[in-house]
């Protein structure tokens, strides 16, 4: 008999039950199992079927078609994130653990997941302000002539992390996103965008864990940076299934990795978000 999934008819997500029957995470089987990469294997397809069925169920709340409008469809949209976080956060742990590469299955899937979690979070008040919220300029209607880079919101501080902005020569700055860098802008080395982005996403997991940083700010960093990337690279405009583009696949590593530590921050202070749905 081998560790098999269990999901409950109506119950978002799904969760393991070890070979005595009891609920276990994905991370708590892979322990001297020989079969980890099966394990792991199982785990990502499930969670790709969950996302199906979500979709299907929370599609028009997810997309923005509509607010939560009654306390049933909140409590819904919080149990959706919590279970893909968690879900997500047990396959980045697992394939820490076993050695097993995050390829672009996984970055793909997991990305899908990341997205789905942050629009689940914010109709219900649960994200957290995106750097430089407040500080930056208001474009006005017509092109902007300037410069984007990426600026970090604190170099003393590198777990809040940055985003893109317009620089212009007037000294101005608008705030600008990845997506329009790649599809909206003149004059953008692509890749080269697409590496510093990942390159702020790879900054702000390495400082997360450092002593000094703070979790929330750590987490508000984490989830505008991967909401710029996965926007950016959707499938299409009115998709939410993430791709990975040709030839980057070393970046669903670290895709994996920033979702991983966005869960982890945020579970510091809402312990409850990596518990199992059935109580051990």
């Amino acid at each position: 008999m081998r560790p098999r999934i269990l999901q409950a008819d109506g119950q978002i997500g799904f969760h393991w039950a070890s070979l005595a029957g009891t609920p276990a995470t994905l991370s708590e089987l892979v322990i001297d199992d020989d079969e980890a990469d099966r394990l792991v294997a199982t785990h990502l397809e499930a969670l790709d079927d969950a996302l199906i069925i979500a979709a299907a169920r929370f599609g028009e709340l997810l997309g923005g078609g509509r607010r939560p409008d009654t306390e049933s469809e909140r409590d819904d949209l919080v149990q959706l994130h919590r279970a893909l976080d968690r879900l997500c956060h047990e396959y980045a742990t697992a394939i820490e653990m076993t050695g097993i590469d995050a390829d672009v299955r996984a970055g793909k899937i997991i990305g899908t997941a990341a997205l789905f979690s942050i629009c689940a979070r914010e109709p219900l008040g649960l994200l957290g302000p995106a750097p430089f919220d407040g500080e930056l300029d208001d474009p006005s209607l017509g092109v902007v002539s300037g410069y984007g880079e990426m600026c970090q919101a604190d170099s003393d501080a590198p777990w809040k992390g940055g985003r893109w902005i317009v620089r212009t020569e007037s000294g101005l700055r608008f705030p600008l996103t990845l997506s329009m860098m790649l599809f909206d802008s003149s004059g953008v080395n692509k890749d080269a965008a697409r590496n510093e982005h990942r390159d702020a996403l790879s900054a702000v997991v390495a400082a997360a864990g450092a002593p000094e940083a703070d979790p929330l700010a750590t987490a508000c960093a984490l989830d505008w940076l991967l909401y710029d990337w996965l926007m950016a690279n959707r499938d299409g405009p009115d998709s939410a299934a993430i791709e990975i583009p040709k030839g980057r696949d070393g970046d669903a590593a670290v895709i994996v990795s920033a979702v991983a530590a966005s869960v982890a921050a945020r579970a510091t202070v809402d312990p409850g978000l990596l518990a199992l749905p059935i109580e051990r």
